[in-house]
């Protein structure tokens, strides 16, 4: 694997996977490692636009659309990503694995479409490792009632969180060598341990 690897968090919401990514960038930033951090979406000036469009409460789009927002704002990202890639680590807080479970497993799109224009915007960006960050049911919603404001992906129902983690777990298990499952019900200052520990090993 290279040294400057590209590095995935992932999980549903309330999994604490933005909060990973948080400590794994200040424990580069001391050890004054180079690296660059984007979120999907959102990234660059105009991904967060499309951002802010996708997690509008008002919005309403349908499964399609959100789909191709989705992918609208990697597509922004590209240039960036493939700028420094192998050149630094990239940490990226969802990716692809974000938008095959959300728009596959969760809402149903047809995973061919989702695959076909993905590997249409990546042509060679590969991912080298993946954090997975799993939560139970009642520690997800003790976490968003923690939080100041909801957005629109912040309140689907319970079964659909479910079937977009198990869709996360589904896409684990085809490749167990480049995930590590965090169980962000145990204490958090373990996790925060298992992950830099990873960190150490992958750069």
């Amino acid at each position: 694997m290279s040294k400057k690897p590209v590095i995935v968090f992932e999980g549903i919401e309330g999994s604490g996977k933005s909060y990973h990514i948080s400590n794994v960038s200040k424990y580069l930033d001391k050890e004054k490692i180079d690296y660059i951090k984007i979120r999907e979406p959102g990234g660059n000036l105009n991904s967060e636009k499309i951002r802010r469009l996708i997690l509008n409460n008002k919005s309403n789009f349908n499964k399609y659309t959100d789909l191709l927002l989705y992918l609208a704002s990697r597509s922004e990202n590209i240039s960036l990503l493939k700028k420094y890639f192998r050149k630094k680590i990239i940490l990226i807080d969802r990716f692809i694995d974000s938008t095959i479970a959300y728009q596959h497993y969760g809402l149903g799109v047809d995973i061919k479409l989702i695959n076909l224009i993905n590997n249409h915007l990546l042509k060679g960006f590969k991912i080298d490792f993946t954090f997975l960050n799993i939560v139970n049911k009642t520690n997800m919603i003790k976490r968003l009632k923690l939080r100041k404001s909801l957005n629109r992906y912040d309140k689907f129902n319970n079964k659909f969180y479910s079937k977009v983690q198990n869709g996360f777990l589904k896409l684990s298990k085809k490749n167990r060598n480049k995930y590590q499952i965090v169980d962000s019900n145990l204490d958090i200052n373990q996790n925060k341990s298992l992950i830099i520990r990873k960190i150490e090993k992958l750069i």
